[in-house]
């Protein structure tokens, strides 16, 4: 009898364990609402869109890429979140543009004095998770 009371309490212990794993990993994935906050306070959202097909003033692309496409076209790609994480602490540089014809602008600038870079880290995680519609 105490070796089944044992399993019992064991297999228990073992499914709130999990649980509560489940729990915290989800509560430490940012939501849509706070990464759009930020992006906003940060002045992200002056030149980026999340979703493709806006247009920026006089019906021209958007000064940045949408993040749709950026999460797609750096899929996969295992540097990316550290290299974009760099892009937007540094800038970018304007002679070696990726984006020609789909973002009217040339060069992403510095953003180091407008967000941490913890922040960026999170928001770049975020970005590159987006799926596409």
């Amino acid at each position: 009898m105490t070796s089944s009371l044992a399993r019992t309490t064991l297999a228990a212990c073992s499914l709130l364990a999990a649980l509560s794993l489940s729990t915290t990993a989800r509560a430490a994935a940012p939501s849509d609402d706070a990464m759009l906050k930020l992006a906003s306070t940060s002045g992200c959202m002056t030149c980026h869109h999340v979703d493709p097909g806006a247009k920026g003033p006089e019906g021209l692309p958007p000064i940045g890429p949408a993040w749709r496409d950026v999460a797609a076209k750096y899929k996969g790609d295992k540097t990316a979140a550290a290299n974009l994480t760099q892009v937007v602490l540094k800038g970018s540089n304007p002679y070696d543009s990726h984006w020609k014809g789909k973002a009217s602008g040339l060069a992403m600038p510095p953003n180091a004095v407008a967000i941490k870079p913890a922040e960026v880290k999170q928001l770049v995680g975020w970005i590159l998770n987006l799926q596409s519609k």
